[in-house]
């Protein structure tokens, strides 16, 4: 008889053959066994899944047939939601598809709509009563979607709102949870299904119990105070829903105060709150230190408005930060600001800190994370890293092991320049990654400049150092009144530049392969004393010394006088306005760049027909100053863009050599992300358009 405890030499060989082919199809994979838990054909979260790296295992549609596709329906909200969305849909929201159902939010009411996933028909909607604090939102028509999951058999969608409530919906009839929440005493909510977010928030708040005010529901926080919203929707992650926010622009404010952007978390089954996370540290908590001056008692903000990834075999959910109360000037919060502009590992348990980096100290040039960390599983010489991977406005990845917060590669701590605003005081160093090495241009310098003929490049210095062009990276905003030079700073990348929102990065997870969407867009930054910009509406109390009044984008480059000799070259700078990078996260190195769509045909017309530029070999394709929407399948990346004649397009890209297999015509410029789903046995790729939704598929 067989020992039960030593097994056979036969049977050992045998458990062993089966470990390495376990090993082998988790590496061929890919991800986290959580990022497979779903069915081939959902798309179970706006990213894609837990793991945020827009990639579906569909591949019907491929290099073979994607030049057939046509559009399958068309849903616009206006027309087809048969509710009043309270005005123009922005195209910054994706559809979830899960058992069957394709869901999503729509319009400044945020409504929830079902729609038919063949037809594009709309199948329940609901909406949240309008109260008060919704109609202060600034971030209303933000909604990026919804979040799911199954509660004893039951599909659940999750939808936080401008508003700052929490609501429970059957899946399949849109009707609010039963038993679930506590409820909230506005005329018109109902009676169940629903949980008052601002209450947990501020409940153990200084400034709110210092105040003595009985609470409003209605109103929430009182103005003087600050203001909640949310642009994301939250992420469940093992039976708990944990809940980003979003606060007023901070380009906007001229006032101190505001309310922290704590991470709350709820029981997905009862809605009970369950714990939160203190963005901003108070007395013992770590970072407190980092908030100088007892900063901490008023500023605000630090929310987390980018979607949410998460760990489920792990039990962590990723958190990437806004900056803190004022993106351009930060003299009354003195220190590093500990935990803005930061990637935050959290127990999804308990709330506990598992790891932080912060990625920007002391933010003043609107730097705040705005992407999904990317969760990938890497081999990085030899060694297998569960990897999470954050894409930044300043053209960083940054790659740390997601369970221990350990850099994948060394990031370097180098300086950067002081401040010459009255009262201001940034950090002498900024964190900047070995590797993967940046996607953008970083500051703008000489070696930067085209040189396509000696006289172009002296032509182009001439223009960069008359329009003040050349900067080094993280140059700080400039002051009007600074005696020494009252021009705003040339800030490259800007804050809409690099990666943002409008475009966030897709992933293979099978190779461990990045795409990355961005821009060489620049800001001009200049703050101004905050009293001339104050209206009574801000938020807070106490006008800040200085605020931007200008943060204009200028696209990588000054625009050209009239009478320029290099006028019809699109900038003075090198490479693409905008480019889709691929990088491999084993590595850390690029595998390919291409432009983004195709630079409109009368820009390059220009170019080709300026006089220096006769008779040179050179590409007038610089692609497009804007985002793709992207996604990743199996065979192809799907992209957005603009041909040169101006026509909006899908593109299927070969993922191992950047180069364009096909391209269909679209009805619409599709924006901001892409997803996919099979529904039925035919799959169909959802694009998000000024107004609604095009759903593309196979005849």
């Amino acid at each position: 008889m067989a020992s039960l405890t030593k097994p056979s030499r036969r049977s050992a060989l045998f458990l062993a053959l089966c470990g390495v082919i376990a090993g082998l199809v988790f590496i061929v994979l890919g991800g986290t066994p959580a990022a497979q838990q779903s069915p081939p054909g959902d798309w179970p979260n706006i990213t894609g899944g837990d793991t945020a790296t827009r990639y579906s295992r569909v591949d019907q549609i491929n290099g073979s047939n994607f030049n057939s596709l046509k559009v399958a329906w068309e849903w616009r909200g206006e027309r087809d939601a048969g509710v009043n969305l309270g005005g123009e849909v922005n195209p910054r929201g994706l559809p979830i598809y899960v058992d069957g159902m394709l869901i999503t939010v729509s319009g400044p009411r945020r409504t929830i709509v079902s729609l038919d996933p063949a037809t594009g028909k709309t199948l329940w909607t609901f909406q949240e009563p309008t109260t008060g604090r919704h109609e202060y939102s600034m971030r209303s028509n933000h909604g990026k979607g919804v979040a799911y999951a199954q509660l004893n058999g039951r599909g659940v969608i999750f939808i936080t709102t401008p508003a700052f409530f929490l609501h429970a919906l059957d899946a399949k009839t849109g009707k609010p949870l039963e038993k679930w929440g506590a409820g909230v005493p506005i005329d018109g909510f109902p009676k169940t299904g629903s949980v008052d977010m601002v209450k947990d928030l501020i409940a153990d708040w200084e400034p709110w119990l210092n105040a003595r005010r009985p609470y409003n529901p209605n109103a929430g926080i009182p103005l003087d105070l600050g203001y909640i919203t949310s642009s994301s929707p939250p992420i469940v992650v093992n039976d708990v829903i944990v809940v980003g926010n979003s606060a007023e622009q901070g380009y906007h404010q001229t006032r101190q105060e505001n309310v922290p952007g704590d991470i709350l978390a709820y029981d997905a089954k009862t809605g009970k709150f369950m714990w939160k996370f203190h963005v901003i540290p108070r007395p013992g908590e770590l970072g407190h230190e980092t908030w100088e001056n007892d900063a901490w008692r008023t500023t605000g903000d630090v929310s987390s408005w980018a979607p949410l990834s998460a760990d489920r075999e792990r039990g962590i959910v990723y958190i990437p930060t806004n900056s803190a109360t004022i993106d351009y000037y930060g003299g009354f919060r003195p220190g590093d600001n500990l935990f803005a502009a930061s990637l935050i590992a959290l127990d999804v348990k308990t709330g506990k800190r598992v790891w932080h980096y912060q990625l920007v100290k002391h933010d003043i040039w609107n730097y705040d994370t705005p992407t999904a960390p990317v969760l990938l599983d890497v081999n990085v010489n030899g060694r297998r890293i569960p990897g999470v991977f954050q894409a930044t406005k300043q053209a960083f990845v940054y790659a740390f092991n997601r369970q221990t917060g350990e850099p994948i590669w060394p990031i370097e701590m180098k300086p950067v320049p002081p401040s010459k605003v009255p009262g201001e005081k940034v950090s002498p160093v900024q964190p900047h990654p070995t590797k993967p090495r940046p996607f953008e241009f970083q500051g703008r310098s000489e070696e930067h400049l085209i040189d396509y003929t000696p006289e172009i490049k002296k032509l182009a210095l001439a223009e960069a150092k008359r329009t003040e062009a050349l900067a080094p990276f993280f140059a700080p905003p400039n002051h009007r009144g600074n005696p020494e030079n009252a021009r705003p700073t040339h800030n490259c990348p800007g804050g809409g530049g690099g990666v943002n929102i409008t475009g966030p990065p897709a992933a293979d997870p099978t190779t461990g392969v990045m795409f990355i969407t961005s821009t060489a867009n620049c800001f001009r930054l200049q703050v101004a004393p905050a009293k001339d910009y104050d209206t009574p509406q801000m938020t807070g109390k106490t006008v800040a010394p200085w605020a931007a009044p200008h943060a204009a984008s200028v696209g990588g480059t000054p625009p050209l006088p009239a009478d320029s000799p290099l006028r019809g070259i699109p900038s003075i700078f090198k490479g693409y306005l905008g480019r889709i990078t691929a990088i491999d996260m084993n590595t850390g190195e690029h595998l390919w760049v291409i432009p983004h769509g195709e630079t409109a045909q009368e820009v390059q017309d220009a170019f080709r027909n300026n006089a220096l530029m006769k008779g040179l070999q050179f590409e007038t394709n610089l692609g497009r100053m804007s985002h793709a929407a992207l996604m990743a399948t199996p065979t192809l990346l799907f992209a957005t863009g603009q041909t040169a004649d101006n026509r909006p397009y899908l593109f299927g890209i070969d993922k191992k050599t950047g180069k364009r297999v096909a391209h269909v015509p679209t009805p619409a410029l599709g924006q901001y992300g892409l997803m996919t789903y099979l529904h039925q046995g035919k799959q169909y790729v959802i694009l998000p358009v000024e107004g609604g939704y095009t759903a593309m598929a196979l005849p």
